[in-house]
């Protein structure tokens, strides 16, 4: 059944059990264990703009952080079939969210928000930049004309995202968000003081230096590193591609309550 309001956690907790937000996720174990490998092996592609360095060339120690922050299945072992996010973890996760989008309202800071999965979270990002703006929080416009090898960087309802062939795309890559802020920079605007964002947009500002808070699917183990060094402000543990992006309504509600947004 469809949650109206603001649930609370342990209706939040079961919504997101039930559509495979998080608990039995469809991201399969395998998957998870080669990116975890990847990561280990210094391939940048899963790095997700952040600096790695040789800190984590050990595909059990990335296992460990994954099962600790995301609630994975800790036996290394277990190498195929079902994994797991665990629905806790999730929902601290929010409250962490919450308490820094708080901060960013009652002051009034500027906030950049971006997405490189706008097929399912371009609406949970566009409330929480629209809920942002009523606070009055300034949230930063892009600027015009940015590029990237592959293509452009546009902004819609306020959500930056990358474009190809009018087309939006699903991307892990940080040169995006370089291209964002490398763009302020050159114009003498100042940077973002939050950025609320998932995979290489929200790696690479906190890479920056910038306050970021995101998204990250359990096969993406770069953010909770991330995290776990101090990089990341906030990494929320979630499918971030489930059947429906509507599931994700919910959810927005919770963090946005949470933090007094609504």
């Amino acid at each position: 059944m469809p949650i109206s309001g603001i649930p609370s956690r342990a209706d939040l907790v079961d919504h997101l059990v039930r559509t495979r937000i998080a608990g039995e996720v469809a991201t399969p174990r395998d998957n998870n264990l080669s990116h975890y490998r990847k990561l280990a092996n210094g391939d940048r592609h899963y790095w997700l703009g952040l600096e790695l360095g040789d800190r984590w060339t050990d595909e059990q120690d990335v296992l460990a952080v994954m099962a600790e922050r995301c609630g994975v299945v800790d036996d290394p072992e277990h190498r195929s079939g079902q994994d797991t996010i665990d629905v806790e973890l999730t929902v601290d996760g929010l409250d962490r969210m919450a308490a820094r989008l708080r901060k960013a309202a009652e002051g009034r800071q500027r906030v950049l928000i971006a997405t490189g999965h706008p097929g399912a979270l371009l609406d949970v990002h566009g409330e929480t930049g629209r809920a942002l703006r009523r606070a009055g929080c300034e949230v930063v416009r892009i600027p015009e004309g940015l590029t990237t090898d592959e293509g452009c960087v546009v902004q819609f309802g306020g959500v930056a995202v990358f474009e190809r062939g009018a087309t939006l795309w699903h991307t892990h890559a940080p040169e995006p968000m370089t291209a964002i802020l490398d763009g302020l920079e050159r114009e003498g605007r100042p940077l973002p003081d939050l950025v609320v964002a998932d995979h290489g947009w929200a790696g690479c500002a906190g890479q920056r230096g910038i306050d970021s808070v995101g998204y990250a699917d359990c096969n993406d183990p770069a953010l909770f590193i991330g995290e776990a060094e101090g990089t990341m402000q906030v990494t929320v543990p979630l499918d971030d591609h489930v059947i429906d992006p509507f599931f994700y309504e919910p959810m927005t509600a919770y963090l946005l309550g949470a933090a007094g947004l609504t």
